[in-house]
């Protein structure tokens, strides 16, 4: 199972980095949201697909199971998820600003 995610992992970061490399700037935002799944799923497979009990004191379980990960995954989430609006708002201000998406132009480069 985590082999699958590994490489779901691994085909998520190669899409986003062919949309970060794009001229068009909400193809940029959608590379950095989805390199951001990419980076949870990552957290996720490297905390480890363990089965268990909760940890609960009183209880003898041989086995818990790690809480560590989905807390951090469940910050990150917030996290990335406050950043992509932010980044939507920039580039719809930025749009009004001067009617173009293209990152090219928005640089001030010599279109040929």
């Amino acid at each position: 199972m985590e082999t699958i995610i590994i490489l779901l992992v691994g085909v998520l970061v190669s899409v986003a980095t062919y949309l970060l490399l794009s001229k068009n700037v909400i193809r940029v935002v959608l590379g950095t949201a989805l390199l951001s799944h990419a980076v949870h799923l990552l957290l996720l497979t490297m905390g480890g697909l363990k089965r268990g009990s909760v940890p609960i004191l009183g209880d003898q379980p041989e086995t818990y199971t790690d809480a560590l990960p989905q807390a951090l995954i469940l910050t990150a989430i917030v996290i990335s998820f406050a950043v992509t609006a932010f980044f939507l708002v920039l580039v719809f201000r930025t749009y009004q600003q001067t009617n173009t998406d293209n990152l090219h132009e928005l640089k001030g480069a010599d279109n040929e």
